[in-house]
Order: C-alpha cells, then structure tokens, then sequence
C-alpha cells in the first residue's frame, strides 16, 4: 500500500517550506540575490544544506520562488492602493506613492527585484512581475480615458511605459544610501503629466504635495 502523507506532515513540511523563505528572502533583503546561497540559507535557516534540497531543487529555483512571493505581496499592494477613493489623479498619485514608499522602505529588496543582475529563472518571473504592474496600471489608465480624465490613448502601451519609467528612476536612489525625500512626489508630478493629466490639475496636485 503506497505511503499517504498524514494532514500533520503536510503542515509541517509547509511551515518547514515558509520558514525556508522567509530566511531566504531576509538574506535578499540584507544583500541581494548574489547573497542567497545554498549554504547561507542553511546556516540562518538552522538546517543542514541536503534539507533544503528536499524543497528546492537548486538555488535557481530557490530565488525564482524568493522572488514571486515578494512579488506578489507588492503587487497585491499595488492592487489594494488602486481601489482608493477619489478621482484618476488622487488614485493615480496614491497607488505612485504607496509603490515608492513601499520600495524605500526596503531599498535592498526592492534594487533586487527590479534590477540586480539575476539568473535566467528570476529574470523569467520579473518579466511577468511587470506584466501584472502593466495589467494593473492598463486598468486604471482605462477608468481615467472613460471618464475623460485623460485623453484617448492606447492604454496598454502607456501603462508599459509608466512601470519602466518608475523602475528607471527608481534604481539609483534605490542603490544611493540617501534616498531621495520627494522621489514619490517627483515621479508622481512625471507620471501625471505623462499620461496627460491637464495641466491645471496638475499644478493643483503639484501645490497639495508641496503644502
């Protein structure tokens, strides 16, 4: 008769599993991707190496999943900010600022996420990290076209253009010790006038900021 895991094994191999990277990503966050080995993982997990090859296969697929569970938590976060009341440019403005703060808050993860050099597995799951941003600023660029807040546009390429513009301008600050103060305010303003927020509106965003 062919061994069947019990409901308390599964359980524990899954908090085994969600201990492994939470460790892991920890070590992201203190030095990148070029700081999660096997070994290191071992030694601030408190398990010996051969264990962690009972849940990852190798160290790509390790990063890989480090990678899309961080991920996933930004965008859900992204997702949440866009369900924020008030007109295209208040969400707009908001979901920017929550992206920016979010990412200064932890500026090593966040460079590695969006730029550190990385295997091909890693690189595999950023390219639809940015496609679920897209996704994501497609829908809330559409609202704005709909009600008239902005003018005709081919949204989804306009939202592609605004999740590279955010990650370009924020890779120096985010490796620069001294992050910029009014980075989020900065690239709002950038943002706004991008996908062509009157300009009046604008300005009125720009003085709320800045008060």
């Amino acid at each position: 008769m062919a061994y069947r895991e019990t409901a308390n094994v599964k359980a524990r191999k899954a908090a085994q599993r969600d201990h492994l990277l939470v460790c892991a990503e920890q070590l992201v966050r203190e030095g990148g991707f070029a700081n999660l080995t096997m070994q290191t993982l071992a030694a601030k997990a408190g398990v010996g190496v051969g264990t962690l090859y009972r849940y990852f296969d190798n160290k790509a697929v390790l990063a890989a999943e480090v990678f899309r569970v961080a991920t996933e938590r930004e965008v859900a976060a992204v997702a949440k900010a866009m369900g924020h009341p008030g007109c295209f440019s208040e969400r707009l403005c908001h979901v920017l600022q929550v992206f920016v703060r979010r990412a200064q808050a932890a500026p090593r993860l966040a460079w590695s996420l969006i730029a550190e050099p990385v295997d091909p597995a890693v690189d595999a799951e950023r390219l639809t990290y940015r496609q679920r941003y897209a996704a994501l600023y497609q829908q809330l660029l559409s609202d704005g076209v709909s009600q008239g807040a902005l003018p005709m546009q081919d949204t989804a390429i306009s939202a592609a253009a605004l999740v590279g513009a955010i990650a370009e301008a924020l890779v120096g600050p985010l490796s620069d010790p001294l992050t910029k103060t009014q980075l989020a305010e900065s690239l709002t303003q950038f943002c706004l006038r991008a996908v062509g927020v009157p300009p009046a509106q604008t300005q009125f965003i720009e003085q709320q900021q800045t008060a």
